[in-house]
């Protein structure tokens, strides 16, 4: 079975409601996108995924593997912003990969 096909399910807290997910990879470019379309999301993900305004600020648990690296715009959103745990995300980031699966995002407010 390749990747495509692999599952890939996690569980989203959203103003303490907890939403469990399943997709495959490639199904959306990031998890911002999922997020927005899976739970009709207000306001979230403005910028439209270049990662420089935090509106898909996420704490994450349980990812592994190359997810766990900062690229692009996301080191100098969340500093300007005073967030320097490793676990705390702009979800515009975040592809979806095996690197989630079994993770748990909890959906935070700026």
């Amino acid at each position: 079975m390749n990747e495509k096909q692999t599952p890939i399910r996690f569980t989203v807290i959203e103003n303490g409601c907890e939403h469990h997910i399943s997709t495959h990879q490639g199904d959306y470019a990031n998890l911002m996108f999922l997020l927005k379309d899976e739970l009709q999301l207000d306001s979230f993900g403005e910028c439209g995924g270049v990662g420089r305004c935090a509106t898909c600020l996420v704490a994450t648990k349980g990812i592994s593997g190359a997810s766990l690296i900062k690229e692009r715009n996301e080191p100098v959103t969340l500093s300007k912003l005073g967030y320097t745990e490793e676990s705390t995300r702009l979800s515009c980031q975040l592809y979806i990969t095996k690197d989630l699966n079994n993770a748990e995002i909890t959906i935070l407010e700026i």
